[in-house]
């Protein structure tokens, strides 16, 4: 596929992080991110939440754990995406969401691990269905399934500066402790993103 690709970098106080972004596997998506990257929505924001061997969580939040206003929610991408080939496999960026697959905003992750439950599923015909949940065959109505197996939106990956992200992976946090679990005991500053191609 031939794609008019975007790089970002994003400045962290562990250092820089550069990623390709793929605007026609995850248009509305790539679209979202650039326009808070563009608003300079990013700058100052952390990673508050950090799990070795599945990802690192950012965007939201401001240093002093204040959780920054937002714009409108997307429409869920994850099955054009698949379709597209983009899955949530390490070094891969996706959008961050609620329990309603079409509350993303400006809260993002980038993969650590190959995380297939976060990619989209295809269910089989029928009500009841059978799907995996974490690598775990289960049963329920196919209005709920249709809920557990949308899946996270992948719309770029890290090109340079994966070093940067195992450092980030690392750094010790709450554990799963108090109102937010898995915050970084040493705040990780994302001091800007910019696009830089």
């Amino acid at each position: 596929m031939s794609e008019a690709l975007t790089n970002v970098a994003i400045k962290t106080s562990m250092g820089e992080i550069v990623l390709e972004l793929y605007p026609e596997r995850a248009p509305k998506t790539v679209e979202n991110f650039l326009r808070y990257v563009k608003a300079g929505h990013y700058s100052n924001t952390i990673f508050h939440r950090v799990i070795d061997n599945f990802m690192i969580q950012g965007g939201g939040f401001d240093k002093k754990m204040q959780e920054k206003s937002t714009g409108k929610p997307i429409a869920l991408e994850a099955r054009y995406a698949l379709d597209h080939d983009l899955k949530n496999e390490p070094g891969t960026i996706a959008m961050a969401r609620t329990n309603d697959p079409n509350s993303a905003t400006a809260q993002f992750f980038i993969n650590v691990n190959d995380n297939d439950f976060l990619n989209h599923q295809i269910l089989p015909e029928g009500d009841p269905v059978e799907y995996s949940r974490r690598g775990e065959m289960i049963k329920s109505s196919r209005a709920q399934a249709l809920n557990a197996t949308a899946g996270y939106t992948p719309f770029g990956k890290v090109i340079k500066g994966m070093d940067v992200v195992e450092k980030i992976k690392v750094v010790r946090t709450n554990g799963n402790s108090g109102m937010m679990p898995n915050v970084p005991l040493e705040t990780v500053t994302i001091e800007s993103i910019k696009v830089i191609k």
